[in-house]
């Protein structure tokens, strides 16, 4: 591959679509720096591009057209610096696709003249040929952040799930929500509603809804909620992601992942967002309290969720009594009452 090396990387011009393989692909481990990006990348067969744009503003990384050997997809590193001096180098952006989809990564306030350089691996090993674009047009869905870990799976014993979501005063103006479903082992994801955005009699938009739909049989499903693009309307945002554990699914271990074993995750999504929480943690044989903090519940910040245990675990406990008093923006306060077992502690080496 031509731009397999940073010093035959690939120029891209706005708007300009190019097609391109990560077989074959090596890496050149002088010109990265994983230390740059934690656990979002691991290298295994980069292709270098480059994009400087003519006027400053937002632009968005478009990829699609993905055909892998397995169901992985890229991984994209933006940054900016001297190529092949890691020292130098700003990370911008690193994002792990973990599907097929469609997808785009939006770059904000980029500057006239200024180089950036594009760095494309296969997620995972994978092998992927794709499409590329750099626009100030988004095409397809807001690239997922968060892939499936055990912390974040909500178990089932039904086949029929709840979504609910809110739709922001700012994207009021779009047509209507797309719900997306994914099977963990399907390449992409497929829509299973359009949601028109309801007006009342003054064009008003509402802003809550919910829509339940049947899953197809036992996995892991991966839903997302999109806003739909206007004409000439703000690109596609995503409102709400959950991740669907059902059947069988619930037990097995998510590819690329093992359990935590040192942190226990509290029931916080089901709590309105931006409602005032205050959570205290005793111990259920003693009463002493572990832990008591107060949050501002943030639904879409999974790790808000996560609380240590290590030091508990360490202590010989292997329960905690939760208490959790909810202070929602409308309404009464109300107080849900926990006992959760501690995961058992990993080996020690």
């Amino acid at each position: 591959m031509a731009n397999d090396n940073i010093e035959n990387r690939r120029v891209l011009r706005a708007e300009e679509t190019v097609i391109s393989s990560t077989t074959g692909c090596t890496v050149q481990r002088s010109c990265v720096d994983e230390r740059l990006t934690g656990k979002c990348i691991e290298y295994h067969n980069d292709q270098w591009f480059e994009f400087t744009p003519k006027t400053a503003g937002r632009y968005f990384v478009n990829i699609g057209g993905q055909q892998c050997r397995d169901v992985r997809g890229v991984q994209l590193v933006v940054l900016t610096g001297t190529p092949c001096q890691p020292a130098t180098y700003r990370v911008l952006s690193c994002t792990s696709l973990g599907t097929q989809d469609d997808v785009f990564v939006t770059l904000d306030s980029l500057r006239a003249g200024q180089p950036y350089l594009l760095d494309v691996d296969g997620y995972l090993k994978d092998f992927c040929q794709f499409r590329l674009q750099v626009s100030q047009t988004a095409t397809g869905m807001p690239v997922s952040y968060f892939p499936p870990s055990p912390t974040r799976l909500l178990p089932t014993d039904s086949r029929v799930v709840e979504l609910s979501w809110t739709l922001p005063d700012s994207l009021a103006g779009t047509p209507g929500c797309r719900v997306m479903r994914r099977e963990i082992h399907q390449y992409r994801s497929t829509e299973v509603r359009y949601v028109p955005v309801r007006r009342d009699t003054y064009g008003r938009p509402e802003t809550t809804y919910t829509v339940a739909d049947t899953l197809p049989g036992p996995g892991i499903y991966d839903y997302q909620v999109v806003t739909a693009r206007a004409d000439a309307g703000p690109a596609p945002a995503r409102l709400r992601q959950w991740w669907y554990a059902f059947g069988t699914a619930a037990t097995m271990p998510l590819p690329g992942t093992a359990p935590r074993r040192d942190v226990v995750t509290l029931p916080l999504r089901k709590y309105p967002n931006k409602a005032r929480l205050s959570v205290v943690i005793t111990d259920p044989g003693t009463g002493r309290v572990l832990l008591a903090q107060q949050l501002i519940n943030q639904p879409s910040n999974p790790r808000q969720s996560e609380v240590a245990v290590r030091k508990w675990q360490d202590a010989g406990l292997e329960k905690i009594a939760v208490e959790i008093t909810v202070h929602p923006s409308r309404g009464d306060f109300f107080t849900d009452r926990l006992l959760l077992k501690l995961p058992a502690p990993a080996a020690q080496p």
